[in-house]
């Protein structure tokens, strides 16, 4: 049995951009991360996806914890209509990084996979590893990647997961009475994250614009996923 845990990173989404992962083999650790100059948060989270199981040549059974809900979502079920449809959406446009999808297709063959989503930044110490090596390159830095054994490995593996931690689709209850986790906007076809509602609304207000309040991260990328 193999752990992967993942997570990827854009300064200004699309921006600078970095993925981060952890391969848990035998009684062995390997992290491994990357850079691009100009990309989304979604092309790194899928590229650090793929790249931990195009590692991994053999046949195994795998575990992928990602807090990317559209990772998790996209490969579990949105694939299945992208390819009957030839990689077009419902809106008749081409489906965004179909490259990578299709990679990401090839490099999970022959191998079982089990999805877990987990919540970001809540406390799981090799999801925050994840993003300190994806955010390291983001920023231009080259972070010291560990290769070893588990024993020497100085971050915690272990993972707690919450009833509600692989909740992939649909609205929580009463999203409207729930504390607001972030606010999306679209702009001419520009989508941005706001951490408070007065910078959502300096951004919209006036203009031909789409907004949205999420209550989680996984409903976070569903936003993000809608406005794109």
């Amino acid at each position: 049995m193999i752990t992967i845990f993942t997570d990827g990173a854009s300064r200004n989404n699309p921006g600078p951009a970095g993925w981060g992962a952890i391969i848990l083999k035998n009684d062995t650790v390997t992290e491994l991360g990357g850079r691009e100059d100009n990309s989304t948060n979604n092309r790194m989270e899928l590229l650090g996806v793929i790249s931990a199981l195009e590692s991994v040549k053999d046949e195994h059974e795998v575990t992928i914890y990602t807090d990317s809900a559209y990772v998790v979502s996209g490969i579990t079920r949105w694939v299945i209509g992208w390819k009957k449809n030839k990689w077009i959406t419902s809106t008749k446009e081409e489906v965004l990084n179909k490259d990578l999808w299709e990679r990401l297709i090839l490099a999970k063959e022959h191998k079982i996979i089990d999805w877990r989503l987990i919540k970001g930044h809540s406390g799981t110490p090799a999801n925050e590893r994840c993003d300190v090596i994806a955010t390291s390159f983001a920023d231009g830095k080259n972070p010291v990647l560990y290769h070893g054994s588990k024993e020497r490995y100085g971050v915690d593996i272990s993972v707690i997961e919450s009833k509600s931690s692989n909740r992939l689709f649909g609205d929580p209850p009463k999203r409207r009475k729930q504390k607001a986790y972030s606010y999306v906007s679209s702009v001419d076809g520009v989508v941005l994250i706001h951490k408070t509602w007065e910078e959502c609304k300096a951004r919209v207000h006036g203009v031909n614009a789409k907004y949205k309040k999420s209550t989680s991260p996984a409903y976070e990328e569903e936003i993000i996923k809608e406005f794109s």
